[in-house]
């Protein structure tokens, strides 16, 4: 995935042939912040103005910006699979948090 991150906001990019432009859209938000240009440097600049104006209009209004993460990730999984990683983390003698951490850190940089 092509992307870009400012303000610990990330977006994802992509090229629309029809138009000869870049877009972007911010990810992990409900609000939809998407912006454009037609060069790098020029999305690039769009993408910081779509922050900086999404946090001052929270700021003005006197609410709290959503945050892209909190740290904070709650999992449902089939009781088989739970175990099987309570198993895995216990192996490599780490917590199921770090275990899990880990494989996610590893999955996301592939």
């Amino acid at each position: 995935m092509n992307s870009m991150t400012y303000k610990g906001y990330t977006a994802k990019l992509e090229y629309d042939d029809r138009d000869s432009i870049f877009v972007g859209r911010v990810l992990g938000l409900r609000s939809i912040l998407s912006f454009e240009g037609n060069s790098v440097e020029l999305l690039k600049t769009a993408f910081e103005d779509a922050i900086n104006d999404y946090l001052k209009e929270c700021q003005d209004n006197g609410q709290n910006p959503e945050k892209p993460a909190s740290g904070k990730l709650l999992l449902r999984l089939a009781p088989e699979l739970h175990g099987q990683a309570m198993v895995a983390a216990k192996a490599a003698d780490k917590s199921l948090n770090q275990w899990v951490a880990e494989v996610l850190h590893q999955a996301v940089r592939s």
